[in-house]
């Protein structure tokens, strides 16, 4: 499956407010990147990697929700929103955490461009993750908690790469 990362240009549309997207951002400002449009994809991805992490199927169908709402009104991102959207629409955790590794294969390249104003995105790997194929996603700490096997396998997996803020 032929994937093409988000590739950050901005697509002119009003901000909504968005209550779910502060919380995160509030109790994460470690992370704090130029752009608050892509500011709010990395809040909204933070929270269904967490909610993975938590094994909250639930959880995870909000978040990918409102993560498709914020990666469509981002152009270039039309088709991440449509994977973000699979997540939303999956019938349980596993088949949420198969798609969560297309996600944040798309994710992860955007990243790698996105100015960081302040803090670190590291960039997880678990060599575990589908059927020994692996996996890759965003944190905003060093600490693993792999949203691939949750409980089962908290702290599989290491630190790749960090992005950091342009000093």
């Amino acid at each position: 499956m032929a994937l093409s990362a988000c590739t950050g240009s901005e697509k002119k549309q009003p901000e909504k407010a968005d209550s779910t997207a502060t919380v995160v951002a509030s109790a994460n400002r470690n992370v704090v990147l130029t752009d608050p449009k892509v500011q709010g994809i990395y809040d909204h991805y933070l929270l269904l990697k967490n909610a993975l992490v938590t094994a909250n199927y639930e959880g995870a169908k909000t978040a990918s929700a409102g993560l498709a709402e914020k990666l469509s009104a981002y152009e270039g991102c039309e088709n991440t929103a449509l994977i973000a959207n699979k997540i939303n629409e999956a019938k349980d955790l596993v088949a949420q955490r198969k798609e969560f590794t297309y996600l944040s294969s798309d994710v992860i390249a955007m990243f790698k461009h996105a100015s960081i104003e302040k803090g670190t995105i590291f960039v997880e790997h678990c060599p575990m993750a589908n059927n020994g194929e692996g996996g890759d996603w965003l944190a905003s700490e060093k600490k693993i908690n792999n949203p691939y096997y949750g409980k089962e396998m908290l702290d599989c997996g290491s630190v790749v790469q960090e992005l950091k803020a342009e000093k």
